[in-house]
């Protein structure tokens, strides 16, 4: 069994595009080993037995140069339920990698898994494209695109990724075979059960009535109701106001200030509703929507230098949340179009 195999096709338009498969090796004892950050302090997964893969192909291959727009099939994805044992598990991070961040830096926090998953969650690795499958259209880096990542994990939903680059090239999204998909050229959109979804909250609620176990919403109509607000406060009241899109606006002088004034403008917020809806995470003790909106806007708020020493609630709940495997496995940093140079 090969891991990190590559093999190029040719588009219509006669460039190359490679086509990434990733296996793991069957050995379940197996960890995955978090490598030593990047100067933008970004973190990496890679088998640790590569000694004992095939003698054809003992080294990974880079993925540099992939196109990230998928118009030829290009796809990855996570592995089903029945790919890997529950004993797999994500080794834990450097201490100076746990916990919150002070200002000033940068890094996208992950911990060790400490808290409980569903079982059916547990265990990845990419595949080739099957029928049927859900497909999810994604950027490694898009706070949106994350929520999806991590209800999909939650659920234990088979899918493949089809990355979209809304950097390269001026941008995937805007291109005709994109727009096709999503006329409002935002990720993410997810292909399942023949329908095509945008708008990350409404993926999730799509998700939550039609596989409801593990559930994301509480039974409770005011703890859901609580839920659905926390959500949209920062799904339509932060995140937006900091994204790319506005950022360009804004001009490339003003950026910082403009998404760190508008992210603590809302964590004060956030913050103070958090204190009467809170228990291990957002709303109580069960992972939530909400937990799925809050630990990607942190990962925003410490990209771009938010001091977070005033939102110990947010703070808290973040830590602990990313003690879950399905935090984990869906963080920017392990994504199929995730750069080489921000993996390690």
């Amino acid at each position: 069994m090969q891991v990190g195999k590559m093999r190029v096709l040719k588009t219509r338009e006669g460039r190359g595009l490679s086509k990434v498969t990733q296996s793991w090796f069957p050995h379940w004892n197996q960890t995955l080993a978090c490598q030593p950050p990047c100067p933008l302090h970004h973190m990496s997964y890679l088998p640790q037995n590569q000694a004992a893969l095939s003698a054809q192909d003992t080294k990974p291959r880079s993925t540099r140069g992939i196109r990230n727009f998928p118009q030829v099939g290009k796809r990855c994805a996570p592995s089903g339920p029945s790919q890997s044992p529950p004993s797999a598990r994500l080794k834990p991070l450097p201490h100076w990698l746990v916990g919150s961040t002070p200002s000033g830096s940068l890094p996208l926090s992950c911990c060790s898994v400490t808290g409980d998953i569903p079982q059916e969650a547990k265990g990845y690795r990419s595949t080739m494209t099957e029928p049927g499958k859900p497909v999810l259209y994604s950027y490694f880096r898009s706070s949106c695109s994350w929520r999806v990542r991590i209800a999909l994990a939650w659920k234990g939903i088979d899918y493949e990724t089809a990355p979209v680059n809304l950097i390269k090239e001026g941008g995937h999204q805007f291109s005709e075979e994109f727009q096709a998909l999503n006329p409002m050229k935002q990720v993410p959109a997810l292909k399942i059960d023949g329908i095509t979804i945008s708008q990350s909250l409404a993926i999730i609620e799509y998700l939550e009535e039609t596989r409801p176990t593990p559930r994301l919403l509480p039974q409770d109509p005011k703890k859901r109701v609580l839920v659905r607000m926390i959500s949209d406060l920062i799904a339509s009241g932060i995140q937006p106001l900091q994204n790319l899109s506005v950022l360009k606006q804004v001009g490339q002088e003003n950026q910082l200030a403009w998404a760190q004034k508008v992210i603590s403008s809302g964590f004060k917020a956030l913050e103070q509703i958090l204190q009467s809806t809170v228990g291990k995470y957002c709303v109580g003790d069960e992972v939530s929507m909400a937990d799925l909106c809050l630990v990607p806007q942190v990962a925003n708020a410490e990209r771009y230098k938010v001091d977070l020493t005033p939102y110990p609630t947010i703070n808290r709940i973040n830590k602990s949340l990313l003690a879950l495997e399905a935090f984990q496995v869906s963080h920017p940093c392990r994504q199929p179009d995730t750069p080489p140079e921000l993996r390690a």
